[in-house]
């Protein structure tokens, strides 16, 4: 359990956005009040919230919980919104349907201070919900640059958030995620796994990924371009290829290539057919089929 608001500094702030969102909140705080670390405080943000039941649940949250209210701005705003209020020398975003095991912070927290300033830690997905399996995550900033391979559950220095001005708060649709951690790597902001999957990570057919996301991911993926030119620029991007060549990868490099071409080639209408067609033979549903065939 985190220490009381009033004690001494946290070295972790865990970052917890709420929108109407509270059925799976207990879930989500037990297994940070579980946590073999205590060095840490959960900060919540409640981003306007108008369901009673979400509202009731929160009003009757303990006082391990420092919970800010907002009008409704959008998981961006929101994340923003706690980390200027967070405490903490490291920042850990966290949504209110996932958990971690109680290991987490620990192993975390181990791994990043012994690290450069300049390293963001991450685990290996557990999925559950509609998809269940273990997602195995590699680093590589090139990769990151056509497939968002980092989970959003970060343990980042909050000054990495400071130096790239926080989560863009224009990205309502979805992908802000994947935008910020393209900004971490343009500032020399690495990714580093733990080798266990510490992070429990729920998959619906409701949730923004699923719902909205993936049906704009052309238009998204542009968008996401616009705000990083220079990284996609073709000099740029066969420096970095050549940086990150004999890295782990999910898909082989030049690949890449192929698909931004593809990306600037086509309508974005059938773009998003083609997306949406090779879906089913991506890494991540490829565990979900191993996993649901070993079962």
């Amino acid at each position: 359990m985190s220490k009381p608001r009033n004690s001494t500094v946290p070295t972790i702030s865990v970052i917890l956005p709420c929108y109407n969102s509270h059925l799976y909140l207990q879930e989500t705080l037990d297994s940070l009040r579980a946590q073999t670390y205590t060095d840490f405080e959960i900060v919540l943000v409640d981003d306007g919230s108008d369901d009673p039941d979400t509202i009731a649940y929160l009003d009757a949250l303990p006082d391990d919980v420092r919970m800010i209210r907002q009008i409704n701005m959008g998981l961006s705003a929101a994340r923003n919104t706690a980390i200027r209020h967070a405490r903490g020398h490291y920042i850990l975003p966290l949504d209110c349907d996932d958990w971690l095991e109680p290991n987490y912070l620990q192993s975390a927290y181990d791994l990043i201070k012994n690290q450069p300033e300049q390293t963001v830690v991450f685990s290996h997905l557990n999925v559950f919900g509609d998809v269940k399996g273990v997602l195995r995550k590699n680093y590589n900033f090139f990769e990151q640059l056509f497939l968002n391979q980092l989970p959003y559950c970060l343990l980042m220095p909050k000054l990495a958030w400071h130096n790239l001005g926080g989560y863009d708060e224009s990205m309502r649709q979805g992908y802000e995620d994947w935008e910020f951690n393209i900004r971490l790597g343009r500032h020399g902001y690495f990714g580093l796994a733990m080798d266990a999957p510490l992070f429990h990570y729920r998959v619906s057919q409701s949730g923004m990924l699923k719902s909205i996301s993936r049906h704009k991911h052309g238009d998204l993926w542009r968008t996401i371009q616009k705000k990083n030119p220079m990284a996609y620029s073709l000099v740029r991007l066969i420096k970095t290829w050549w940086i990150w060549r004999r890295k782990p990868s999910t898909y082989p490099l030049p690949l890449y290539f192929g698909w931004l071409f593809l990306h600037k080639l086509m309508p974005n209408a059938l773009f998003v057919k083609v997306f949406q067609n090779l879906l089913p033979f991506s890494h991540s549903a490829r565990v979900g089929q191993e996993s649901g065939a070993s079962t």
